[in-house]
């Protein structure tokens, strides 16, 4: 296995449609499988999608993790998972804010608008096919990686730009706001106890 070079933003690989995968099997198919899920664990990731390893294949991996799991039983918690030439479905015209990144656009956040609910159908390496309905994180991260193979990044997707930024100086402003509230909610207890 190998660690593989994450395409940036701004390479045209990203803006792509990916092609099919005619054999799921093949050697060559198991081995990128294999290389991207040791490359998405090295990067820290919760997905990434062929073409940001400079792959133009209907194929990405991910995970969802037990702590970003919600309240709602189809936002599940999720092993490595591969999904091989996928379908995604849309079970909701609703769409909600949240928080995502992308091992492509390394240091940026934004709030990114997704469907809630979906239903997902693909294949593994052994043809075995997979169809789930996830909401929440699950859900969210299953359609980022999605987009991927249809050439979308998801500032593509954003609505609102002033919810677009670094990580550091995002996660600096939050720190200091939250000192600041409960400086003032301190301040507000001493007042209340006089």
């Amino acid at each position: 296995m190998a660690i593989l070079k994450i395409a940036r933003m701004g390479h045209p690989v990203l803006l792509r449609r990916c092609d099919p995968v005619a054999d799921p099997g093949a050697p060559e198919v198991r081995r990128l499988v294999a290389d991207m899920f040791e490359t998405m664990a090295d990067a820290q990731g919760a997905g990434l999608a062929a073409p940001q390893v400079h792959a133009p294949l209907r194929i990405f991996v991910f995970r969802a993790a037990p702590e970003r799991a919600g309240e709602d039983a189809e936002d599940m918690p999720i092993g490595d998972t591969v999904m091989i030439n996928p379908e995604v479905e849309l079970l909701s015209d609703d769409r909600v804010l949240g928080w995502e990144g992308c091992l492509s656009i390394p240091g940026l956040r934004a709030a990114v608008p997704r469907a809630p609910r979906i239903r997902y159908r693909g294949v593994d390496c052994d043809g075995n096919r997979t169809e789930r309905t996830a909401a929440g994180f699950h859900a969210r991260v299953v359609q980022h990686e999605f987009d991927h193979l249809n050439g979308i990044l998801y500032p593509m997707r954003m609505t609102d730009f002033s919810l677009f930024g670094f990580t550091d100086e995002m996660a600096r402003f939050a720190a200091a706001a939250a000192r600041q509230e409960a400086a003032q909610q301190t301040d507000q207890q001493t007042e209340t106890n006089r």
